[in-house]
């Protein structure tokens, strides 16, 4: 058996940021009320115990309320009032939404959709990520904002902008066609190299001028699908190139750490942020409960599982939560008694050291006004008071956690660039989703009580002995063979359907599907053969599966399971092969999920990975440090539930046994000494 796997990090947590305990934030709009309020709150986040708090979000109409002319005198007020109460400053460059004067000036700065639909001011982000004009106005104030306060004491953080390319990530403009054929230039080089890439030879798409290449705006029938993934990948880069330009004048003046926060969640996709992290001093993300997906506590767990990679195993900041119902849902559903709690927690023991709110008082006016906050509307007599008052109480009692790192000893393969290709037009099946499938299969496995380290294509997989690789449509060479050198290291390898079928331009990869895959999986497929929507299928085991199916050869490889029926009937469905000291699974359909959960049982046990079945409703996850391990129990369900670890607990002071059960909706924070210490 290996020792469990934490993430190996090329930079240690930044210098000064770290304070021994579980960092306690939130936003704080001052600007929304009057400043006779801002005594009252500072006394408030005082009695809370809250230790940082983000201003100046949303400022720049309050700072600069007329082009040429800024304002700093409330700002100046309200950095002075935090610091003289010993709260540190998450400090916004403010450059989030411009005010309604740049768009009346300077409407070239407007983003455009892709039928040409421009995006009005009255809502947020209402700017061209492209748009010189917008970046020389919003350096201005970055500037402005650095001279004023790059040295000042209270400054612990600075944030630029807020949730880049929530709202304006993709935008279609002449401006934005101008630097995306730029930025092609840059990466292609030659025209010919270009048409290669995109392969214009069909439907007679072949450019001969750089002025004739386009983004993907509306069209009149499928788009081509190279020119789609490098306009994904160009609008990435030009909110990371947005961000840098912002990072690189405040570095210029202050010796603060830089970071803005990233929206590692389901509803996002627009960002390949594995391609952000070296510009960030700090990994901090937003996450919100997402009522609309059949499992939003599932979702919560894998976005921090992968907000830990993108960190590099090292601690993160939950730089904006939820106390309770958030405003932009169709159906805002409030939280219940405990769950403010459990949910803190999950991000905690997924690597979170600190936690942060949007936000501080709730708002009276504007779109968010029903959004929850620390400090509810009806003040300290409402019962989020209460709940607020109880998280603050168990964050402290995690300070032995602190700087500790989670012990996974599986890792998942995740690529925001095969999630937009695999999604493209003119797929074999509208039905097989990236994200669903990856959060399926990370679900099945929390259900086992088994952590997942969630990891970019090439990054090494020394260590892991269960390396799951879902629906990875895009995979160069170079990306197989390293989960191909896992497999040969001792790692049990699994990959699902639609994966390495292209490579990083979008060209079918030479030879039979799948691909990048073929040699390592020792498979030859036939035919993709999709399922209709409410087809299922079955194999010889029993096992159920649908939305695809796919009829295989076999060169090298063993058959574990067949199709029973389906268009693929009698084809196989499940198979192994053997390679160096581990293995490579490949399996042609999505399992229903008990199905899925016998194979990933299975898998475990062949990869020598622990499971305990705590099902879909429970997280147990570790975060270790040399000497000792934390293990987080945190019961969703409404029933209890026992688990075989025993130690201090560290939210009730109590020591517990194998045989302690977790009541009904409970969390537990179990210390033990590690005993596989010099393992």
């Amino acid at each position: 058996m290996s020792t469990p796997r934490t993430l190996s990090a090329e930079k240690s947590l930044v210098p000064g940021w770290a304070t021994g305990t579980i960092t306690l934030g939130c936003d704080y709009n001052p600007e929304q009320w009057d400043e006779s309020v801002w005594l009252d709150d500072i006394a408030l986040m005082t009695e809370l115990g809250v230790d940082l708090v983000a201003i100046n979000i949303f400022g720049w109409a309050q700072l600069q309320p007329t082009p040429g002319s800024f304002d700093f005198g409330r700002l100046d007020r309200i950095v002075e009032l935090l610091h003289a109460a010993g709260i540190r400053i998450n400090l916004g460059t403010g450059t989030s939404s411009p005010p309604p004067w740049l768009a009346r000036l300077h409407p070239e700065t407007l983003p455009q959709a892709a039928d040409g639909t421009i995006a009005w001011p009255g809502g947020r982000q209402a700017w061209c990520p492209s748009s010189p004009v917008f970046r020389e106005k919003s350096l201005e104030l970055v500037s402005a904002m650095v001279e004023r306060y790059g040295a000042h004491p209270a400054v612990a953080l600075w944030h630029v902008s807020n949730e880049l390319g929530c709202h304006n990530a993709l935008c279609y403009c002449d401006t934005s066609a101008a630097a995306f054929r730029a930025w092609l230039q840059r990466r292609y080089e030659t025209l010919d190299t270009l048409n290669d890439a995109w392969g214009t030879a069909f439907w007679s798409q072949r450019v001969g001028d750089w002025a004739d290449v386009l983004p993907p705006r509306t069209t009149r029938s499928a788009a081509n699908p190279a020119q789609a993934l490098d306009f994904a990948r160009f609008s990435s880069d030009e909110l990371l190139a947005s961000y840098r330009a912002e990072a690189a004048v405040v570095r210029a003046g202050s010796a603060a750490p830089v970071t803005t926060n990233l929206m590692v969640t389901a509803h996002i996709s627009t960002q390949d942020y594995f391609g952000w992290v070296d510009d960030l001093d700090l990994i901090a993300n937003d996450h919100y409960l997402d009522h609309r997906l059949p499992d939003p506590l599932a979702e919560l767990a894998f976005s921090a599982d992968l907000t830990r990679g993108l960190a590099k195993g090292d601690p993160w900041m939950l730089m904006e939560t939820s106390t309770s119902a958030v405003s932009w849902q169709p159906i805002n559903h409030a939280k219940r008694d405990g769950e403010l709690v459990r949910t803190v927690l999950g991000h905690v023991a997924r690597g979170a050291d600190s936690i942060c709110f949007f936000q501080w008082r709730a708002s009276r006016r504007g779109a968010e006004k029903f959004h929850s906050a620390l400090l509810p509307h009806g003040g300290t007599g409402n019962s989020g008071w209460a709940q607020s008052l109880e998280l603050s109480a168990v964050l402290d009692r995690l300070s032995p956690i602190v700087g500790s790192r989670v012990a996974a000893r599986a890792a998942m393969v995740f690529s925001w660039p095969a999630w937009w290709a695999a999604e493209g037009d003119a797929q074999p099946s509208g039905l097989l989703r990236y994200l669903p499938e990856a959060h399926r299969y990370h679900r099945a496995l929390r259900a086992l009580g088994v952590t997942v380290d969630l990891v970019a294509p090439g990054t090494p997989l020394t260590g892991y002995d269960l390396v799951i690789v879902p629906t990875l449509y895009t995979a160069t060479d170079a990306e197989a063979a390293v989960i191909a050198d896992a497999a040969e290291l001792g790692a049990t390898v699994l990959i699902t359907p639609f994966s390495g079928i292209v490579d990083d331009t979008d060209a079918i990869h030479p030879g039979s599907y799948p691909g990048a895959f073929r040699d390592l999986l020792g498979i030859v497929i036939d035919e993709f053969r999709p399922l209709a929507a409410a087809q299922a299928i079955r194999l010889d085991s029993g096992a159920r599966g649908s939305v695809w199916s796919e009829s295989i050869q076999t060169r090298g490889a063993a058959i574990v399971d067949a199709f029973t029926d389906g268009p693929a009937a009698g084809s196989p469905a499940l198979t192994r092969r053997e390679v160096g000291e581990g293995a490579a699974w490949y399996v042609a359909t999505m399992l229903d999920d008990e199905s899925l959960s016998d194979l990933l049982v299975r898998l475990c046990a062949e990869a020598d990975v622990p499971v305990t079945e705590v099902g879909p409703d429970v997280d147990l996850v570790t975060r270790v440090t040399d000497t000792h391990e934390a293990t987080f129990v945190i019961n969703h369900r409404d029933a209890p539930v026992t688990v075989p670890v025993s130690g201090l607990d560290l939210v009730t002071g109590e020591t517990v046994t194998d045989t302690t059960p977790v009541a009904a909706g409970a969390v537990r924070v179990i210390v033990t000494e590690r005993s596989n210490r010099g393992a």
